[in-house]
């Protein structure tokens, strides 16, 4: 009888054991589960994405010419030619202004907000031709120290730069240096922005689906990205102290499952 009473007692010292250490499942671990069944429902990428201006953007505006001497006017430190003009706007760039707009020389004031880079360049390029100003003008726009900010239970949170135009939420995370297993992957909070609003989304790192749907997969200028940390994490984010915690759980179950076989056993 006192035997069966302690093989009892051990097996379910073992179910214990094997229960809080298997208390985090693997499916709130990995990314972008349901992902691998893209190869039969193949997804049709957005080839066309662009970023839009947005006020408070700061851009880096070209304008060329086979004919240099043309350039002179809009050699400055705001519009850049090919004449020996300084290089101030790659320190400041081109504010676009609360109410969407961008004062160039020459040309005057004109809508940037709401445009994507091209259709800018394309709006200067038309006022120097029908203004006669330059005939055959070459004009490029560039973004000028976009950023977003990934905070909360992250490798390394703070500013980052945008790299491109296509970044998307899973680069972001990758930026910030990935997310630690004290991460809670199913709610990643995106605040965005856009058209004098702020709006908020959740998305699921554990679900590929949801987060291929998002419309906040590619990001924008000016994101902010939160990621909270997992109910385990009790006081200031302090995995220590979970793991501590977690610890001394485990001694006081088999302290009192060491103490029954004791006394069963004697």
């Amino acid at each position: 009888m006192k035997i069966c009473r302690v093989s009892f007692l051990f097996m379910l010292l073992a179910c214990v054991l094997g229960g809080m250490t298997s208390c985090v499942s693997s499916k709130k671990m990995l990314y972008l589960q349901g992902a691998d069944k893209l190869h039969e429902n193949p997804q049709k990428i957005e080839s066309n994405y662009e970023l839009r201006i947005k006020p408070d953007d700061q851009l880096l505006i070209t304008i060329n010419s086979k004919a240099p001497e043309l350039l002179t006017p809009f050699a400055n430190s705001q519009v850049l030619g090919s004449s020996s003009s300084t290089n101030t706007q790659e320190s400041t760039g081109l504010l676009v202004s609360q109410s969407g707009k961008i004062e160039i020389p020459v040309l005057g004031e004109m809508q940037a907000a709401g445009l994507t880079r091209q259709e800018l360049a394309d709006a200067i390029k038309n006022k120097l031709v029908e203004g006669e100003y330059i005939k055959d003008p070459t004009v490029l726009v560039r973004f000028k120290g976009a950023k977003i900010v990934v905070l909360g239970e992250v490798g390394s949170p703070g500013v980052k730069d945008l790299p491109g135009e296509r970044v998307t939420i899973l680069e972001a995370i990758g930026l910030a240096g990935d997310l630690p297993p004290t991460a809670h992957r199913e709610n990643i909070l995106v605040i965005r922005e856009e058209n004098g609003e702020r709006k908020s989304y959740s998305v699921d790192l554990t679900s590929g689906e949801d987060i291929l749907n998002s419309p906040v997969f590619y990001l924008q200028q000016n994101d902010v990205v939160y990621v909270e940390p997992n109910k385990a994490i009790n006081v200031k984010g302090s995995s220590s102290l979970t793991y501590l915690s977690a610890g001394s759980s485990i001694i006081g179950v088999l302290a009192s499952i060491l103490s029954l076989v004791f006394i069963l056993t004697k």
